[in-house]
């Protein structure tokens, strides 16, 4: 049985890094699987603790998902289709489909084998590099003039699909949302912002598609809310921090992350270091 101290330590990894450009879900893994934690590396679990990352993001953008609600409802009473709010949600909306049709793709026609092999180390650190590159290169040719009152629905289905490289660990979904986002033009706080927006859904929806697991163990239902609260509180910070920092800074701090720790994983992996390549 998992320990609560073992769930809180998770939820500390969860909430800082579902919402920085580092992936998640590859943290959670290498993490788990380094440690031998097994239990609390299976995929239910780990998965569950992400409810915490979710009331984050609701209770920081409640005035923000709050306005986008009543001025698209008032937007759809005038037909004013050209409102800010209608826009930014039938963006969210439409951007959010690719994300959940790929999930569910990925589960009916991806063997075990291969999904297995694609949470496996060696794929992890191959896209953390890859995703570092493309970071990078956002960075480099982002022009970055476009606040979010510019936001327009093609913006909402281009990050979606941005969105839906996270289906593959190691990518990142907020990583694929920001470089997505840089690269149309979003200024860096906008891209962040739009982001958390954007993958409140698909967020919600897979998290509470494999809550249901936690049923068949009910003996980790209290460590499981040790590593929500814990994923809750670090996933708010996180939040909070990031936004401050793209406002005044760049982010080629987690590009070089990235590459260091892609490349830490193929050396780790080449010494046999680790054995969950």
């Amino acid at each position: 049985m998992p320990t609560w101290l073992q769930a809180f330590i998770l939820g500390i990894v969860q909430g800082i890094t579902e919402f920085l450009p580092i992936s998640s879900t590859a943290h959670l893994l290498v993490f788990t699987k380094a440690l031998g934690w097994s239990l609390l590396g299976e995929k239910y679990f780990v998965d569950a603790i992400q409810f915490g990352s979710v009331i984050a993001v609701l209770i920081y953008f409640w005035t923000d998902l709050r306005s986008i609600v009543t001025g698209s409802w008032s937007a759809f009473q005038k037909k004013d289709w050209q409102r800010e709010e209608w826009k930014i949600l039938v963006g969210i909306a439409i951007g959010t489909l690719p994300a959940l049709i790929g999930g569910l793709l990925f589960k009916i026609l991806l063997p075990e084998p291969t999904q297995q092999f694609l949470e496996g180390a060696l794929v992890i650190a191959i896209m953390s590099i890859v995703m570092a590159t493309l970071l990078g290169l956002a960075e480099r040719l982002g022009r970055r003039q476009r606040g979010f009152d510019a936001l327009e629905i093609r913006d909402g289905i281009l990050v979606g699909f941005g969105q839906m490289l996270a289906l593959i660990p190691g990518v990142s979904r907020s990583g694929s949302t920001l470089t997505t986002g840089l690269f149309l033009g979003l200024q860096r706080q906008t891209a962040a912002r739009f982001s958390f927006l954007l993958g409140f859904p698909t967020l919600t929806i897979a998290t509470l598609y494999q809550a249901k697991d936690v049923l068949k163990h009910p003996d980790a239902v209290g460590p499981l809310l040790v590593g929500i609260i814990s994923a809750f509180i670090f996933s708010y910070l996180s939040i909070a921090w990031l936004l401050r920092f793209l406002q005044t800074h760049n982010s080629w701090v987690f590009v070089w992350y990235r590459l260091a720790f892609g490349l830490s994983i193929l050396v780790a992996i080449a010494t046999r270091l680790m054995a969950i390549a």
